[in-house]
């Protein structure tokens, strides 16, 4: 076993969606289905198991649902179960129908070790279209009492019950049935106001044309909105279909995120597992301000209920760990998202410009990726604007380490665009600055690269002056993350396009220009400029690009995973050590995860300064270090709490 923390220490709860085959109307074969996964789900450590709505019964049995053979049949189904948890550690919420105070209720049973612990009936009772269940049930609504005499006990009964965890007062379950999520106030809104953090669903959706997108989107969506961990189970293929037809549809999404979706139509029945990150889910309502002030508007008083959820005792994880955070891994949707970053890029270099009136853009062109990007949106801000091409202003600045490679690309991408680009030589400016400051050129250390990148700016800036132009800035957001760049050198510029795109996207954006219409006469060189190695090329070096970024920094997709993971959800150091080795895998073994980890937290901490004053420049995903947008953090801040976290 690793010696790492296990699921449960690092904020994790494992859930499952369950859909059994069942028989309408065979009561003892369903009960015992549900017992069946039930196991299964439990033996894979799942807290929580969902069934789908009326599930002891089935759904379709329209009239039968108010016989009182299967009533009385149907809470003997559910004390099958009960007996049966008392050997399940896990949570069942299984549906079924029951009388209560001389009406019938769809309801949701929960049930852990031989208890039924509430009973929370649907709302909404759906009497349109192909659904007429307001010719049997009642709604949550019409109870009167609080509690129902079942197995010798007291039940709470009810739509205000919320299920808290013992062991973890964070973690607080509340439930609906199908229809109520349909409805513009889904009940789950005002149990996630009032503290549920997970939502269970028992569905009966049936099928029909886009009906499974609708509804997944309707689940995404619900997850996002009320910020909570929802799983949905809905009934399968074996309901009667003498009029409708269903498909076993289960669904487990976290925060606008689906975690886990089953095949539909499938006869054997389907069971999904995943992991909510219930820490995640806590920080971001407590991030989000807004999430809490809605209670004020629809407040509602809830009974609380105690549960006791089972720890997944492993460091093995069923949901997906992306260890590129910022690049979706669909290239559709990946293509989707680049042209959107890049249209934001391009929007607020033309509103800048527009603003301040100057019609012309100074850019230095390395031959790299990070001013090949800026360069590109430059041109589009100027088709926006409707300004000529050549008001980009492009300069070639080589110095002691430039190479050959990287600066026929640079000169070879201003031509494919008719753009003048300009050569200015930085050595001779760079020997007379270490004569000033009485340095040796022979020692290439900080002050030898700083010089040049110092000098680059310099005359950028002056040249910008003399022209009545803009700086661009090329610098991305994984270089200021790590403090990368050389303050008042390329830390500098009049914008900064690229301040909010992480590195790891930085080459799919180019990708993506590589094949439009609009960058096409570019495509070789654009094609050479994405295999060339990164590389800040300030160091001597007759002819190869030995000074290579990551050799020295670390990689740039554990970087881009630590800051997405340390920025965007505030995990701990030991926590994101965690994610990544179940992200990469066996790629980057412990000891080198923790090494890169601690330089990255070094290099935040120590670099916040330089950020604190960094220029201006368009936020486009859901990470960004402006001072004057998301990020706020004193410039001193110690970083030894997080480096011992390591240990």
């Amino acid at each position: 076993m690793s010696t790492l923390k296990k699921l449960w220490d690092h904020g994790f709860i494992r859930v499952a969606a369950a859909t059994p085959p069942l028989r309408v109307g065979d009561i003892d074969y369903n009960t015992g289905q549900t017992i069946k996964f039930a196991r299964r789900a439990a033996a894979q450590g799942a807290a929580i198991i969902v069934f789908p709505e009326l599930g002891i019964t089935s759904y379709t049995l329209a009239d039968l649902l108010q016989n009182q053979l299967l009533l009385e049949k149907a809470v003997e189904g559910l004390d099958r179960i009960r007996k049966a948890s008392l050997h399940i550690q896990s949570v069942i919420i299984a549906g079924l129908p029951l009388a209560f105070e001389g009406k019938i209720f769809n309801t949701a049973a929960v049930i852990q070790k031989g208890r039924v612990l509430g009973l929370v009936p649907k709302t909404y009772i759906p009497g349109y279209k192909e659904f007429y269940e307001e010719r049997w049930f009642a709604s949550a609504r019409d109870i009167i009492g609080k509690e129902i005499r079942l197995f010798g006990s007291s039940v709470p009964i009810g739509a205000d019950i919320l299920f808290k965890d013992a062991s973890n007062p964070e973690i607080t379950l509340g439930i609906e049935i199908c229809e109520d999520l349909w409805g513009p106030l889904p009940p789950s809104s005002f149990q996630a106001v009032s503290g549920a953090n997970i939502i269970a669903n028992l569905s009966a959706s049936n099928e029909l044309v886009g009906k499974a997108d609708y509804r997944r989107s309707l689940v995404i969506q619900q997850s996002a909105r009320a910020i909570c961990g929802y799983i949905y189970s809905s009934c399968g293929v074996h309901e009667s279909t003498t009029d409708v037809v269903f498909s076993g549809h289960c669904l487990i999404a976290e925060d606008g995120i689906l975690l886990a979706e089953s095949k539909r139509f499938r006869p054997e029945g389907e069971m999904i597992i995943s992991e909510l990150d219930i820490e995640h889910l806590s920080l971001n309502r407590e991030k989000t301000t807004s999430f809490g002030e809605a209670m004020h508007e629809a407040p509602k008083t809830f009974r609380s209920v105690e549960i006791k959820l089972l720890p997944a005792r492993t460091d093995k994880i069923c949901r997906y760990i992306d260890p590129y955070p910022f690049t979706p891994k669909d290239n559709a949707e990946r293509d989707k998202r680049v042209e959107e970053i890049f249209s934001i890029q391009a929007a607020g270099l033309a509103k800048r410009l527009s603003h301040t009136k100057i019609k012309k853009i100074v850019i230095g062109l390395s031959g790299g990726l990070d001013s090949t990007l800026a360069f590109l949106v430059a041109a589009r801000a100027c088709r926006v604007l409707d300004l000529p091409l050549k008001s980009i202003h492009a300069l070639t600045m080589p110095g002691f380490a430039t190479t050959g490679r990287t600066k026929s690309n640079a000169v070879k991408l201003a031509e494919a665009f008719g753009v003048e680009i300009e050569t200015i030589d930085i050595t001779k400016g760079s020997l007379r600055q270490f004569e000033d400051i009485g340095h040796d050129e022979k020692t290439q250390d900080l002050t030898y690269e700083n010089v040049q990148a110092r000098y680059r700016t310099f005359t950028m800036m002056n040249k910008a002056n003399q022209i009545g132009g803009m700086v661009l800035g090329t610098g991305d957001l994984s270089e200021i993350a790590l403090g990368w760049n050389t303050f008042t050198g390329d830390q500098i510029s009049h914008y900064n396009v690229n301040a909010g795109v992480p590195k790891t996207l930085i080459k799919y954006l180019v990708r993506w220009a590589e094949g439009r219409d609009e960058f096409k006469k570019a495509k070789a060189v654009l094609d050479d400029i994405l295999n060339t190695p990164i590389s800040p090329e300030l160091k001597r070096d007759a002819k190869e690009i030995s000074q290579k970024t990551e050799d020295i920094i670390g990689p740039y997709e554990l970087h881009d995973f630590f800051l997405y993971h340390f920025v965007r959800w505030n995990s701990s150091p030991s926590k994101i050590v965690f994610l990544t080795q179940k992200a990469f895998g066996d790629k980057y073994p412990v000891p080198v995860i923790k090494k890169w980890l601690k330089l990255f937290i070094k290099r935040f901490f120590g670099s916040q300064w330089k950020r604190s004053v960094m220029p201006d420049g368009p936020k486009v995903g859901s990470v960004a270090l402006s001072p004057r947008g998301d990020w706020r953090m004193p410039s001193d801040t110690e970083g030894s709490l997080w480096i011992k976290n390591l240990k």
